[in-house]
This record gives structure tokens, sequence and C-alpha cells, in this order.
């Protein structure tokens, strides 16, 4: 049985209470990383052939000796890693990859740049990038990338095995991909999913339009993405930079948060099956429109940047230029416009150049080789996933129990560890003086309580504050 490690913030198969996924951070700040993720794992699945392994989204570089012996290659899939919020983190992947013996595979890593494909902002982390590649390609026979802009900015730098390949997302189900309008036209009855991230809504132009469509169409509904959205919606918890804009729908003085109509999903499978049930979707974020997608929902992505713009074009996924798109744009006129024959009609040669590019890396996936993602589905549809995280604007007691058990657990577990360092802080200073020198570093016991008071007391305080 071949053992592939797989970089994801958590298995398709762990079912993580809300408080809890939230807490850890499962979907590294984004919880579009695990439609990505959980495709690739599904794809690589192969039963009796290949077992899968989540990994997790920290990189520890003393782990590279285990990797060796228990696994017989790493596959890495990425979204927006060239950029540069992102290079102490590839720094850290590259050393790790750099101590591996065994193959390293890379899925779908972009460039990020604005709508105008400068690479110039990049100039500063091309050392970074350049080690990242090299890396790679001395573990693998090629590196895939999400599109042409990326494509260029890597073979502009000389480097030769680079193949497109888009993301693996949109390969969740193999070669079938059936998205259709299943009404003639939009009314104001109809149910609409828009999305969007910070910057969009902030500066990029998205915060009119969706006023504007929240004005016309009464079940309209924000999906977000981000960790600040999921806090916002759970703990009402605005402390964070990105937490105080206002203009976000997540944001707890917004109207669509104060009328229930915002969502964000810590499993990729309660976030398909939802959108199943939506007419349209549309907005800058792309894989909360794949998402959609993938639920056979039609849809429209706004793109503001060129991660998002170059995935549009590769897959051939209705969508505008943000920077375009007038403010009173009607969500009807984007339906009507938009138009997915060469989405589908072309996404099995896609999906053949995807899994040519797995065979020639030496990975087999469940499509060709296996029971296409069969045991995958069954497995998962077994399990009890928490639904969407829903704004909290109402205090009924399920909704409390949940919440303040897990505060509860969490003091719990903070006096633990109280009273474990207390022990420690005792034994060094029996140890003596040089002992003791090295138990500063310890947190003293009453620091444990501002931690306690950290994780706990933002969120009492807007337990206990009424909604507006």
């Amino acid at each position: 049985m071949k053992r592939i490690l797989l970089r994801s913030g958590k298995s398709p198969f762990d079912v993580v209470p809300v408080e809890e996924a939230l807490h850890r951070d499962v979907f590294a700040t984004n919880a579009g990383n695990l439609i990505f993720s959980d495709a690739a794992h599904k794809i690589l699945t192969v039963p009796g052939s290949t077992e899968v392994v989540s990994n997790g989204i920290a990189t520890t570089l003393g782990a590279a000796g285990r990797i060796n012996e228990e696994y017989d290659a790493f596959v890495v899939p990425l979204a927006n890693a060239f950029r540069p919020s992102f290079e102490a983190s590839l720094r850290r992947l590259t050393q790790l990859i750099s101590k591996l013996k065994i193959p390293v595979v890379v899925l779908g890593v972009g460039a990020q740049a604005g709508l105008d494909n400068d690479p110039a902002r990049l100039k500063a982390m091309e050392p970074a990038v350049r080690e990242f590649v090299s890396a790679v390609l001395d573990h693998s026979a090629s590196i895939g990338v999400r599109g042409e802009f990326t494509a260029k900015y890597l073979t502009d730098m000389g480097f030769k095995d680079v193949e497109i390949i888009g993301c693996p997302s949109l390969f969740m189900y193999g070669d079938r991909l059936e998205v259709e309008k299943r009404a003639a036209a939009l009314t104001p009855e109809s149910r609409i999913a828009v999305n969007g991230s910070h910057s969009a809504v902030r500066s990029g132009g998205l915060d009119p339009i969706i006023t504007r469509t929240h004005a016309h169409y009464p079940n309209l509904c924000f999906i977000g993405q981000n960790l600040t959205d999921a806090r916002q919606l759970h703990w009402r918890d605005v402390d964070s930079p990105a937490g105080k804009i206002k203009q976000m729908p997540t944001h707890p003085d917004h109207p669509m948060y104060r009328e229930g109509k915002v969502r964000v999903y810590v499993d990729p499978v309660t976030w398909i099956d939802d959108l199943k049930e939506y007419d349209f979707s549309f907005g800058s974020r792309i894989h909360g429109n794949i998402a959609a997608l993938l639920a056979g929902t039609p849809v429209t992505v706004l793109c503001g940047d060129s991660r998002t713009l170059e995935l549009c074009r590769y897959f051939e996924i209705p969508h505008r230029q943000l920077d375009k798109v007038p403010s009173d744009v009607d969500a009807a006129v984007l339906y009507e416009e938009a138009d997915f024959g060469a989405l589908t009609g072309n996404h099995r040669e896609r999906f053949d150049r995807f899994t040519s590019f797995l065979d020639k890396n030496g990975l087999e996936n469940t499509f060709t080789h296996g029971d296409g993602g069969a045991d995958f589905e069954e497995k998962l549809r077994k399990l009890n996933f928490p639904a969407g995280v829903r704004p909290w604007i109402d205090a009924d007691l399920a909704s409390l129990t949940s919440r303040f058990g897990w505060l509860q657990q969490r003091i719990t577990e903070l006096d633990t560890d109280n009273a474990q360092l207390k022990r420690e802080l005792a034994k060094s200073r029996a140890a003596g003086a040089k002992a003791a020198a090295k138990a500063t570093a310890i947190v003293p016991a009453p620091s444990i309580y501002r931690r306690a008071r950290r994780v706990v007391g933002g969120p009492l305080r807007r337990a206990l504050k009424p909604s507006k």
C-alpha cells in the first residue's frame, strides 16, 4: 500500500465541532483551502492501492526523518503561495522539502498580482520562489501551476518543467462537471449566494454591489470564508483589524448579519450541499464560487486579482473584472450573461491534462485507477458534520450550552496547564540556580489566568451584550 502525506488543514473525515475548528483554525485562515485539499484527498485515494494522510498546515522541520520513513510521497496542494505575505511560510516549506528523500508533488500553485498581471510586487521574494521551485523540481518531474500568469512568471525565471493544471478542486468529481441554469431568469424570490474578500468589500467596489443586491433580493445570503468571518458569526468577535470592517456582512452591525443572512462553513461537504439549493452565486471568492459549481449552481466570478483571473480563464468560468463592474449591476444580468458551455464542454480535456500530470509524477488517481471515489463518498456521507456557522443573534438554550460548554472546557484545560507549570517551576527551583534560570521561559502561574481571560473573556462579554 502506497502512503501519501498530504498538506491540508484536516482530513475530510475529521468531524470537528465549530468551537474547536475555529480555535484550531483547521482551514488555515481561509475555508477555501479545504475545498482543494479535500478534492486532492479524494482524487489520490485509491482503495487497496493508495492511502492518503493529512499532516496539517504547520511545517515541522524535525518531522522530515519520520516522513521519509513512513510515506512514499509528499503532495502539496497550494493556492496563491507566491505572494509577499506567504514568503516566510514558503521558505520554511522549502527547508522541509530539501530534507526529504521521497517525491514531492505540488498541485496548482499560483502567483498573486493585480489584474494587470504585473509581477513587480513579487520581485523582492523572487529568491524564495526560486529556492522553492528548485527544491520541488529536485523531487518531481514537473510543478503544477494554476494558470498562464503563474506559468509565465516561472518560465521567465528559467524554469522549464512547468505545467498548467488549474486547481484540483474542480476535479473533485473527475471528468464530470454539470452546471446548468435551473431557472429561465432570476426573480426577486430567487436564492442567491454572494461572496467577497475583505479587500474587495472594503476598497474593491464590492460593497455597493452587495448593498444593492441585498435591497432587491430578500433571499440573498453572504458566504464568508475567513477565520475572522467565522469568529464574528459564532462569537461576535470584532477584535481583529479585519473584524472591524463594518461593510462586511459578517460584522455584527451589518443588516445582513442581523437578518441571519450570512454563513461560513468549516467543512466543504456541507458548503457544497447547501449551495445546491441556490439559483446563482457570484462574488470575488474563487473557491466560494467553485463550491457552487461543484453543487451544479451557476456562478459569475468578479475577479479582483491575477489569482482569480487566471483560474477563470483556464477553466473558462464566467467572470468579469471587478474594477469594470458598475456598482448598480443587477445579479439577474450576470445570471443571464453567464454561459457554461466552454466550462463543461472542455472539462474532460482539462481533466485528462491533470491526470497526465499525476501520472508523470508517479501518482495514481481514483478515477483512472480506483473506484471513482465511491468508497470516499460513502465514508463521507456516514459522518455528521456541523452545519454552516450562522450569526449569533439569538439566546436559545442550545446555542448557549454549546458555546459556554466549550468555554468551560477551555478554562478547565488552562487550570490543568497551570497546575503542571507550578510543578515544573517548583522542580526547577529545587534543582538550583542553573535550572531556575532555565525556568524563566516557563509561563508564571498567574499568567495562565491572563491567557484564560483572553480565550474566554471576549466571547463572554459579547455573549452577555444584547444584540442591536
